[in-house]
């Protein structure tokens, strides 16, 4: 416990308090930027949604949209296709089950098409300021096994791992700092150990 604090107060030095990566007004926006910022980066979702979100702005829009033009706004994002149906299915069971309203409760969310623990617990978090877990992308999964934070390699078990040596509070913190560093110092290649903040604590430092 004492290590991991050790840890998020060097990084929040760097970077600063969480902020929200993708831009959403209103929670089905966040599920839909969610959705689309899988195998894409957030500046590109973010250079899609302002023209998506003018063209469909409630989950009754997306529901109703017809598949091929969704499919022509998504393809800068890649997967378009995949992620249209994900989109337009998860919208449809928001207005059938939830009454046009993006569900709060993660065994809720999960029931949606295209929508697993790490993106439910980013809308979650994003859309309704609710902490249910800990995001577990690329960037935590690595920056968690180099550190020595878990020895799992599995993301919901990585995620488990986290939250019981991370205090709640932390819970949303933690996942923006470590995907902070690992976007920008801890990289999957060639990661720049020489200027990381946690070369001294980190266990694979100089090593990679």
């Amino acid at each position: 416990m004492k290590r991991v604090n050790k840890i998020i107060h060097l990084l929040r030095n760097q970077y600063g308090r969480s902020h929200v990566f993708l831009k959403a007004k209103k929670p089905v926006h966040s599920l839909v930027a969610t959705i689309l910022s899988a195998q894409c980066t957030d500046e590109q979702v973010n250079k899609v949604t302002p023209l998506l979100f003018r063209k469909y702005n409630t989950a009754e829009d997306f529901a109703n949209a017809k598949i091929h033009e969704l499919e022509r706004m998504l393809y800068s994002t890649g997967f378009y296709k995949n992620k249209a149906k994900n989109i337009k299915a998860s919208c449809r069971k928001i207005m059938k089950y939830f009454n046009g309203r993006v569900p709060k409760t993660m065994k809720e969310m999960i029931t949606l098409p295209g929508v697993g623990r790490k993106t439910a617990n980013v809308i979650l978090a994003d859309a309704f300021n609710i902490t249910s877990g800990i995001v577990v992308d690329t960037h935590v999964r690595r920056l968690s096994l180099r550190l020595g934070l878990t020895e799992n390699k599995n993301p919901d078990k990585i995620e488990n791992d986290l939250m019981k040596i991370v205090f709640r509070n932390l819970w949303k913190e933690i996942s923006f700092l470590l995907i902070s560093h690992g976007r920008t110092v801890c990289t999957a290649r060639k990661p720049k150990c020489r200027e990381c903040v946690l070369n001294k604590i980190c266990p694979s430092a100089f090593g990679i």
